[in-house]
């Protein structure tokens, strides 16, 4: 959690603004989910819509969640 913070501040948004920002960039996401309870909520998610996200740091989120590794779906079937 510590380096994925650091990769927020790093880019001046807040951990759930480049969560938000990450799913954006993602080609196998149609649409982020988000449901706000607080008008702050919203303000972050869209926030995350002028967010670029360069390779580097893609590759760098990559690192910090590496995920199961291998082809969809089967990598991601219990």
């Amino acid at each position: 959690m510590e380096r994925y913070e650091a990769c927020a501040a790093s880019l001046g948004i807040s951990p759930a603004t480049l969560g938000i920002a990450w799913l954006l960039h993602q080609p196998a996401v149609t649409a982020p989910v988000v449901g706000p309870r607080k008008l702050e909520h919203l303000t972050s998610a869209l926030d995350a819509l002028e967010v670029e996200l360069s390779q580097e740091t893609l590759d760098e989120l990559d690192a910090i969640w590496p995920g199961p590794g291998g082809a969809a779906p089967e990598a991601y079937a219990w």
